[in-house]
């Protein structure tokens, strides 16, 4: 079958690719900018187009076409493909997948990636062969965000933005948390607990669902349909355990890896198993992911993490915090998407003043394709950003490489600098791993 895929690059819809690539499909796809994913595809046979979406990249015999929900309708080879072949977003053809597989979908506000990567490693070392598509990379899948099985057992991080994760039809479902986010979609809370609500409603009778109970979202939508495990439950001992093996840090991880080893347990995977697979855990891509720069003579610790909403932040904040005490905290944050900017701004604002860092620099905003609202983008920006945290420690630097420039000329050596952001922020790492 020919597969032609509409923004490639992207996490979740790069990470089918390769899952159609390795079942011998013929893969093509384009997308506006060059990244090491699209790179990596390319390595595995797909056919990168890259630049604009011209309705020639489609190959005239393509049977299916699949698009990120970024799409516009507009698009020219979204167009194309309408004319010539079935058209599915990434969450409908994940969704078909579901359906053949024993399906154990990760959803909830955080941990999600984390905790996906954590399950599916643990499936691994007990012999299942499980299929896995996780929302990040991860080293033990060569680097990847997609692991071929033959088992029958697929691990998905299931998205809740646009719903999405309503297309999907699993066995069980773990739900970690619930908060106020993706307001751009969602009306409010009740719209996004309603969804919750839908997704859960999706499991079948015999099925399981692993979740928090002590979250007081999560108690208004669970209803005694199905199979219910508390990760929370006798988590004392449980925690300990964890806390003693994990090599990734914080109280957020130990939370993402009860709800690991409570899926697996439900599984009947037995905890010599579990437990020695989440102490191999090497962490994911852009989840507190540590490197060393040479700066005089002296190394300065660099951490990359995808936090980007007011919960994920407070918490990587206070493991830094934690983990490096006495040293100075410079924090480089990069907001992302204005509209989750000017709907959580006062959660923004409180975060960053209460944080324990020494010096924090905001860039701007960054603007995600197809998702912004014309005039929610003239009322907010990381300027008021850093005027409403109005501390002295707090500066504004309009761009990654103008912040590049400042941290080379002001680091001492002695810093532990904390980059953040789901964006392109993970592109300063890479410049300041350029200096010595």
């Amino acid at each position: 079958m020919k597969i032609h895929f509409i923004g490639i690059g992207g996490i979740g819809v790069s990470a089918l690719a390769k899952y159609y690539l390795e079942k011998g499909h013929k893969i093509s796809g384009s997308d506006l900018i060059s990244s090491e994913i699209t790179e990596a595809l390319k390595k595995l046979g797909a056919k990168i187009y890259i630049g604009k979406h011209k309705a020639k990249n489609l190959p005239e015999d393509t049977d299916l076409v699949i698009h990120s929900l970024a799409v516009q309708p507009n698009n020219p080879e979204l167009i194309s493909g309408h004319r010539m072949s079935t058209i599915l977003s990434y969450p409908q053809a994940l969704g078909e997948l579901t359906k053949q597989y024993f399906t154990i979908a990760v959803s909830g506000t955080h941990g999600k990636s984390t905790t996906t990567a954590m399950i599916g490693l643990i499936l691994v070392k007990a012999g299942l062969d499980p299929t896995v598509i996780v929302g990040t990379k991860l080293k033990e899948f060569g680097n990847s965000n997609c692991r071929v099985g033959k088992g029958k057992h697929l691990v998905i991080e299931a998205d809740e933005w646009q719903a999405s994760f309503l297309n999907y039809w699993p066995k069980l479902i773990v739900l970690t948390n619930i908060e106020k986010e993706h307001l751009d979609y969602y009306k409010d809370l009740r719209h996004i607990l309603r969804t919750y609500r839908e997704f859960v409603s999706h499991l079948p009778r015999d099925g399981i669902l692993v979740t928090n109970r002590e979250d007081k979202n999560i108690r208004k939508i669970i209803f005694n349909q199905f199979s219910i495990f508390n990760f929370q439950k006798d988590k004392s001992k449980n925690k300990q355990k964890l806390k003693k093996l994990l090599k990734v840090p914080g109280e957020h991880n130990v939370l993402n890896g009860l709800a690991a080893l409570t899926t697996v347990r439900a599984l009947k995977i037995p905890d010599k198993i579990s437990l020695k697979a989440l102490s191999e855990y090497k962490g994911c891509w852009r989840r507190f992911e540590e490197k060393t720069i040479k700066l005089k003579a002296k190394g300065c610790k660099l951490i990359s993490d995808y936090a980007h909403h007011p919960t994920e932040i407070k918490a990587t904040l206070k493991v830094i915090r934690e983990k490096f005490s006495g040293k100075e905290i410079w924090c480089i944050f990069q907001p992302h998407q204005y509209q989750r900017t000017f709907y959580l701004f006062d959660d923004f604002v409180k975060v960053f003043k209460e944080a324990s860092i020494d010096r924090l620099i905001i860039t701007d905003i960054y603007d995600v394709a197809g998702r912004e609202n014309k005039k929610i983008k003239k009322k907010i920006s990381a300027r008021k950003l850093i005027k409403a945290i109005n501390k002295p420690q707090a500066i504004y630097i309009s761009t990654i490489k103008k912040a590049a420039d400042y941290l080379k000329k002001n680091l001492q050596g002695r810093e532990v600098v904390i980059i953040m952001g789901a964006g392109d922020i993970y592109k300063l790492g890479e410049q300041l791993n350029n200096f010595k």
